[in-house]
């Protein structure tokens, strides 16, 4: 037994799974119950000696109530045999008034599914009620077979039946009736039971996007809140650790600078060669701290989420860049709206852009949706990048151009926020070389 947030008890999941299958199966007895006792049992179809004598010398008699017999002729004769004393008078009846030898009679009949002597009471009092004195009948599916001259058998039968006999129709309706009334209980049981899982699951997908989200509420079977318990110490286990590497490396990058400061008061003495080189290099570690404060400030800092047009943020975007004298262009596609940090994705996409423009000469921008994903897509016109490469180049301060020089190249730290921010997003960025040459940047976003 759990306990909601407002005091009241929850069955455990077993409880309640124990509760819907007793509720099935006490459901299913009641339904065999009343058919058994409030029912009356089928009337099966039965014929007279009289009638299956008819057949045999002309056209068969017409029933309202049973199936036609017909008249048939086989090469072999039906089986198995109909044995006892009723079948041996039957036959001899039969062989009297058809005026055919005993033996070349056979009645071959297939048990049914009611036992003898409830069928015999059942058309007994059939018979009683319509005031006929004949006894002696047969009750389908039965084969009434007589040797032929030429070596044949006729056969008299009943005509096979199509489809379900009116009792069973009934039946039928009366098991779709009671499960249409177990329907809405069925459903109240299953959401009742699949609720908290898809809450829980819902909170695990929001937890990659999101580390900071809210606590899951405890809720549900005692299952389900041992489980909940167990995820929400996780997710604050993992904010704390986040939170904690966060501030160490903001901690270490920002005691840097106190020895760097040292240094440059320290090479004032040395010649202006030795001098210049030191303090590109000084000049080259300071730019490294800044970028790497910026970007511990802001993963530890996520900015507020609204909805947000990605074709208009690129627009911008490609505008202010067009100003520079950049060579940009977005495509008109549809519009696709997402929740997002607007100061985080532009981030991302400036990025992006920067680096098409840089090394590619120009940069095309699309966006689109895809499996319900929002995609934005940004070509460039450059040589591409090796695929030992595509994954390294978003790693912290990896750069191709070894020479470090910020001429040539940044800090290193570009496609490292990028792939950051899409990834706080549940998204994630992959490069993509181009048939024929250049590089597609490919980010996907959740909406």
């Amino acid at each position: 037994m759990s306990w909601t947030r407002r005091g009241r008890p929850t069955a455990s999941l077993f409880v309640q799974l124990a509760t819907l299958v007793g509720l099935a199966l006490v459901l299913a007895e009641a339904i065999n119950l009343f058919l058994l006792f409030y029912v009356p049992p089928p009337t099966p179809d039965f014929y007279r000696l009289s009638e299956i004598e008819q057949s045999f010398r002309g056209p068969s008699p017409v029933f309202t109530e049973r199936r036609p017999l017909q008249v048939i002729s086989v090469a072999k004769a039906p089986g198995p045999p109909m044995e006892g004393d009723t079948a041996e008078r039957i036959r001899d009846q039969l062989a009297k008034d058809l005026r055919t030898p005993t033996s070349q009679v056979v009645i071959a009949a297939n048990r049914g599914p009611f036992a003898d002597r409830r069928v015999g009471r059942i058309i007994r009092d059939r018979i009683a009620r319509e005031g006929v004195s004949e006894e002696h009948f047969l009750v389908a599916p039965f084969d009434v077979a007589i040797h032929q001259a030429d070596g044949r058998w006729r056969v008299v039968r009943p005509q096979p039946a199509f489809g379900l006999d009116p009792w069973q129709m009934r039946i039928a309706l009366w098991f779709l009736v009671s499960a249409i009334a177990m329907a809405p209980i069925s459903y109240v049981f299953a959401r009742r039971l699949s609720r908290p899982i898809k809450q829980f699951a819902d909170a695990a997908e929001r937890l990659g996007r999101d580390p900071r989200a809210e606590p899951l509420a405890i809720k549900g079977s005692s299952e389900i809140g041992v489980a909940v318990r167990a995820f929400n110490d996780m997710q604050e286990r993992l904010r704390r650790y986040v939170d904690d590497r966060t501030a160490m490396v903001g901690a270490i990058a920002h005691d840097l600078r106190t020895p760097l400061t040292r240094l440059r008061f320290r090479i004032e003495g040395l010649p202006d060669d030795q001098k210049a080189k030191m303090s590109a290099d000084i000049d080259q570690m300071e730019a490294m701290i800044s970028a790497a404060l910026t970007f511990v400030r802001d993963a530890s800092r996520p900015g507020e989420r609204t909805p947000l047009e990605l074709s208009s943020l690129l627009e911008s975007l490609c505008d202010e860049m067009a100003e520079t004298g950049a060579s940009t262009e977005v495509e008109s596609g549809e519009k696709v709206v997402l929740q997002g940090d607007p100061m985080a994705l532009r981030r991302l996409f400036s990025n992006l852009l920067e680096n098409a423009v840089k090394y590619g000469g120009r940069a095309r921008t699309r966006v689109f949706l895809a499996d319900q994903n929002a995609v934005v897509e940004i070509e460039d016109d450059g040589p591409g990048i090796p695929p030992a490469e595509r994954e390294k180049v978003f790693e912290p301060f990896y750069r191709r151009e070894p020479s470090r020089s910020r001429q040539t190249g940044g800090i290193g730290l570009g496609l490292a926020v990028v792939r950051s921010i899409a990834r706080g997003h549940g998204g994630d960025v992959d490069l993509v070389n181009r048939v024929g040459g250049g590089l597609t940047a490919r980010v996907q976003l959740p909406l």
